[in-house]
Order: structure tokens, then sequence, then C-alpha cells
């Protein structure tokens, strides 16, 4: 008796899962539900915005106007046609992960997500990549960091 009902227990899970994974929904994402991801920080809270039939208004301190090259490296969020709008990065505490930052890396500047954050016998670090890569950037000082990205216009 014992022996049949953990084999109809088995049927009933298996007649669930199967139709899940038959489907092709990985189990990665089980159920069909896809997995949270970090988006930016709320750098802009609705009250710094306001909205008018020809004119919209965006308040921001230091901010800055940014234009990207064409490395398909944070398509789709970033391409050549996107303008952005940056702020000086003050201390690392102002970055969290999620957040888009622009570093140099051997003389060249690179805008690229923040996918972790650390500490090491060097200090304070994060790591960043391009949403549309395989690989990240390793670690990035904050000396390292010139901007961190608050919006983005399409």
């Amino acid at each position: 008796m014992e022996r049949l009902i953990i084999l109809l227990i088995g049927i009933i899970i298996g007649g669930i899962a199967f139709p899940i994974i038959g489907n092709g929904v990985s189990m990665e994402s089980p159920f069909g539900l896809t997995l949270e991801k970090n988006s930016p920080s709320d750098w802009v809270p609705e009250e710094k915005i306001s909205v008018k039939n020809d004119v919209v208004i965006i308040k921001v301190e230091n901010a800055r106007l940014s234009k990207y090259a064409d490395t398909n490296s944070m398509d789709p969020v970033l391409d050549k046609n996107s303008n952005g709008i940056e702020i000086k990065a003050e201390n690392p505490n102002q970055i969290q992960v999620g957040d888009i930052i622009t570093h140099e890396k051997n003389g060249n500047l690179i805008v690229h997500r923040v996918i972790g954050i650390g500490s090491d016998e060097k200090g304070w670090y994060c790591i960043t990549k391009g949403d549309n890569n395989s690989s990240n950037d390793g670690k990035i000082r904050f000396e390292d960091v010139r901007y961190i990205t608050v919006g983005i216009i399409y």
C-alpha cells in the first residue's frame, strides 16, 4: 500500500512537471517566471520631474549629457543614438549593483552595468559588465569611475 501511494505521488508530480518542462520552459525559470535582475538606483525621484505640453524638466544637480559609441556592449539599453544623463561619481557609496557607470580603462571610457561590489586589500571595487557581453570587465577601482548614468533618453 505504501509503495502504491509513493507511486501515485510520483505520477502526479510527473504529470504536473512534464507539461512545464515539456513546453520548453527552462528549469532556471520554473513556471515561465523570469528571474529578478538588478536595476539602476532611483537617482531621479518623481518629484524632480515635471512634464508639460512642450517641455520636460528633470532636476539633477551637476548633470551632463553623454553619447555612446556603437559597440553593442549595452544593447538594447544603450546604442549610438541614445542620450544619457550622467552625474560625477563623488564617492563609492553612491554606486549600487545594477547602476550603469562610466569608467576609464587604458584611456578609453567604458559604460557598463555594475554586477558586483566588494572590497579587498586595495579597498573598494566594483565589477562591471556590458549587458550584451559574455564576460565582465574585472575589478574597477573608484578612482577609475567617472560618471553614474541617472537617465537615458531615446
